[in-house]
């Protein structure tokens, strides 16, 4: 009788190689959720774009041209005097040196002394930050409370000529700088009409022509996006359907076209308050306004490099910040992005 032979086991196959970590790190995205990768991503980024900041700020102010210790010695100064100043200023170092120093007193939460008071440059930033944050802030609830309705309203009932009117008038505002467009406000309304202050901050009026100068261009741009969105969102079937059944016009736009417009004012808002931030550095300058970026400005002049580099600095951090507040709001608003925006 002939045995059958027994079929020896086949080898295990070899594990591919990498399987093992991406695994482990499948089980890693696991155990956080799609909320905690999406967080930690955030979180990572804004790590990286503080480091850039940092590093891109330091070497930007080093190509200001002029020797701040020649500025502040003046035109009498004697050589001596000067180098004695540079050396004071730390200015006598290498390149790399500076940085290491600044770099290391960025982490102990040190941002410096300016060159010209001796003041400390978190001190500065404290005192006129306040200021810059209250234009920002008020600057975008304007660009909201005009942007949202006009666009909306441009959408539901302009006509050809009103839309052509539209698109014109928002181009061209939209483009103009906000200097000048605070330079007319001063001439025409703080100069001529005498209606509100030209400059300072001493009444609740001296708000307005800043306020205005900087959220004029951005109400522009944003109405234009809110207009082409809404008639994205009007040509849907929902909405013919909602049309079909007889519903009041609030309710139709307010509680069904309005909300699917969110996304898209939210995250050009982000966008337009970190735009924002920088433009009211020129703008207050132009109103005397007690900011950081009159500041900066005085700064630049002055060749005060601490002041410019926190300056700079902190606008910059602010401007990642509400960037990753907006990402937070539209991810609670719809939380089926997660997947794309932790995923990537």
């Amino acid at each position: 009788m002939t045995s059958t032979p027994v079929p020896t086991p086949a080898p295990a196959p070899a594990a591919r190689k990498g399987a093992g970590p991406r695994r482990s790190a499948s089980r890693r995205g696991l155990a956080l959720g799609p909320w905690g990768t999406f967080l930690l991503r955030r979180l990572a980024g804004l790590v990286a774009v503080a480091t850039t900041l940092v590093v891109v700020t330091f070497l930007i102010v080093q190509l200001i041209p002029g020797d701040p210790a020649r500025v502040l010695a003046g035109s009498d100064a004697s050589p001596a005097d000067i180098e004695r100043l540079r050396g004071r200023l730390g200015l006598d170092q290498a390149l790399s040196a500076r940085f290491a120093d600044y770099a290391a007193g960025l982490l102990h939460g040190d941002l410096g002394l300016s060159f010209q008071t001796r003041e400390p440059v978190a001190d500065i930033i404290a005192t006129r930050l306040p200021f810059t944050a209250e234009l920002a802030l008020l600057a975008v609830l304007v660009v909201l409370l005009i942007a949202v309705p006009l666009g909306l309203a441009i959408a539901v009932r302009g006509s050809r000529r009103t839309d052509s009117a539209f698109t014109f008038t928002t181009s061209l505002v939209g483009a103009t700088p906000e200097y000048v467009i605070g330079t007319l406000l001063v001439l025409v309304l703080a100069v001529t009409l005498g209606a509100f202050p030209a400059a300072g901050a001493e009444t609740l009026a001296s708000l307005v022509l800043p306020v205005a100068a900087i959220a004029l261009p951005g109400s522009c741009v944003m109405a234009r996006v809110v207009r082409r969105e809404a008639a994205s969102v009007l040509a849907q079937d929902y909405m013919r359907t909602a049309r079909g059944r007889r519903l009041p016009p609030l309710t139709l736009y307010a509680r069904h076209a309005l909300p699917n417009l969110l996304t898209a004012a939210l995250t050009l808002g982000g966008l337009v308050l970190a735009s924002l931030l920088g433009g009211t550095v020129i703008v207050e300058s132009v109103f005397a306004w007690p900011g950081m970026g009159q500041r900066v400005v005085e700064a630049i002049l002055a060749r005060d490099y601490p002041v410019i580099q926190g300056c700079v600095l902190v606008l910059g951090l602010l401007a990642a910040l509400l960037n990753l507040v907006v990402d937070v709001v539209l991810a609670l608003l719809d939380p089926r992005t997660l997947a794309g925006k932790g995923g990537r």
